[in-house]
C-alpha cells in the first residue's frame, strides 16, 4: 500500500471513529486543513519537475477527492442517526387507544325543565315559547302593571335598545308575556266561533325559560329561569290550582307526604293572588316551609288585555323558578353552581 492509498484509509477510520459533527470537523481539518496533510502535499510538490508534478498532482486530486467521499459518507452516517433518535423521540404509536372525548349531558336545570314539560304535559297543558327580548307591553303592561305602578320598582330591570322614550325594550323578567302571547293569539285562532257565542277551548300552557333581572346572590342571579302556568275556561277555580299543583309537587318530588299551603299576597296581574309553600314530612328539609311558587286567579284586566270578556272567562295563573326546584330535589345550597361551569359539580348529575 503506497503512501496515498494509507493516507486515504487513515482519514476513513478517524472519519468513522467521530460520534459528533464537531468532531468530524476537526478530523477533517487534520486532513484537509490549512495545515492538513493533502495540503502538505501539495505544498511539496514545488520541487518536482514538471513531468513529476503533472503525474504526482493527479494522484494527490484522487487522494483528494477519497478523502472528500469519506467525509461526505460520514457527515450523511451522522446526519441519519440524528434523524432516527429524533423520529423516535417524537413516534407516535398509532397501536394505542385514542384520547375520548368524555361523555356529556344535560344541565341540571335542563333536567328540571324537561320534568317539569313533561308532568304539566301528561295534564293536558301545552308549551309555550317565546322571544327574550320583550316589548313593554307584553312585560308589563297587558299584565296590569302600567308605567306608574309601584311593582315595576321590584324587577330592576334589563332595558335595551329599540322600543320607544315611553315603551322601551327590556330582557323579560319573568316568562307571564309568553302567557299573553299564547293567550291572544289562541283567542285570534278561535275569533269566529267566539264571536257566534260558541264556546272556546280552554287555554291551558306553561311558560318556562330565562328571565333576567339586576340580583346576584347565593339564592338570586342575574339570568336565572322561570316557568309560569295559565289555565283559562268558563268553570276554573282556586281549587282546580290547588289540585294541579299540589299533583305536580308530588309527582316532582316523587313525595306523597309533601304538603302544600297558600299564603295570601300580591301579584298585580292575579286578584286574589298567593303565595305557594310545601313541606315535606320526611327526609332532611321535614318540617320547614319552602316557597316554591306565587299564584292566583287571573285579573280581569289581564283577561281583557287577553281579548276575552272576563265576566264570562276566568282562570288562575302560576310561576315557579325551576332553578329553586332544582336546589331543593338535589340538595344544593348554593344557586350560582349552576352557572359556574364547574365541570366537577355538573358531572355529577349525569
Amino acid at each position: 500500500m503506497n503512501e496515498l492509498d494509507s493516507l486515504v484509509e487513515s482519514a476513513t477510520q478517524l472519519f468513522a471513529q467521530s460520534a459528533t459533527p464537531a468532531d468530524l470537523e476537526n478530523a477533517k481539518a487534520q486532513f484537509l486543513g490549512k495545515s492538513g496533510r493533502v495540503t502538505e502535499l501539495m505544498k511539496g510538490m514545488a520541487q518536482l519537475s514538471v513531468e513529476e508534478k503533472k503525474s504526482r498532482g493527479a494522484a494527490i486530486n484522487v487522494t483528494k477527492q477519497a478523502i472528500e467521499a469519506a467525509l461526505t459518507a460520514r457527515r450523511q452516517a451522522l446526519a441519519d442517526a440524528e434523524l432516527q433518535v429524533q423520529l423516535k423521540a417524537e413516534a407516535l404509536d398509532v397501536s394505542l387507544p385514542g384520547r375520548q372525548r368524555g361523555q356529556g349531558g344535560l344541565h341540571p336545570v335542563s333536567l328540571t325543565l324537561e320534568r317539569i314539560e313533561g308532568i304539566f304535559g301528561s295534564m293536558g297543558f301545552d308549551v309555550a315559547q317565546g322571544p327574550e327580548i320583550e316589548t313593554d307591553w307584553f312585560n308589563f303592561t297587558a299584565l296590569n302593571t302600567p308605567e306608574d305602578h309601584p311593582a315595576r320598582s321590584m324587577h330592576d330591570t334589563f332595558y335595551v335598545e329599540g322600543g320607544t322614550a315611553t315603551a322601551p325594550n327590556l330582557l323579560r323578567t319573568h316568562t307571564s308575556p309568553m302567557q299573553i302571547r299564547h293567550a291572544v293569539q289562541h283567542v285570534k285562532k278561535h275569533r269566529a266561533a267566539l264571536d257566534a257565542g260558541q264556546p272556546m277551548p280552554e287555554i291551558r300552557v306553561i311558560a318556562p325559560g330565562r328571565t333576567y333581572r339586576v340580583d346576584s346572590d347565593a339564592t338570586h342571579s342575574p339570568m336565572f329561569h322561570q316557568c309560569e302556568g295559565l289555565w283559562i275556561g268558563e268553570n276554573v277555580s282556586f281549587k282546580d290550582l290547588k289540585v294541579i299543583f299540589t299533583d305536580f309537587c308530588r309527582t316532582f318530588f316523587e313525595s306523597d307526604d309533601l304538603v302544600l299551603r297558600f299564603r295570601p299576597s300580591f301579584f298585580p296581574f292575579t286578584e286574589p293572588s298567593a303565595e305557594i309553600d310545601i313541606q315535606f314530612q320526611t327526609g332532611p328539609l321535614a318540617g320547614r316551609w319552602l316557597e316554591v311558587a306565587g299564584s292566583g286567579q287571573v285579573h280581569p284586566n289581564v283577561v281583557r288585555n287577553m281579548g276575552l270578556d272576563p265576566e264570562k272567562y276566568i282562570g288562575f295563573a302560576f310561576g315557579m323558578g325551576p332553578d329553586r326546584l332544582t336546589m331543593l330535589r338535589y340538595g344544593v345550597n348554593d344557586l350560582r353552581l349552576f352557572f359556574d361551569g364547574d365541570i366537577r359539580f355538573l358531572s355529577q348529575f349525569q
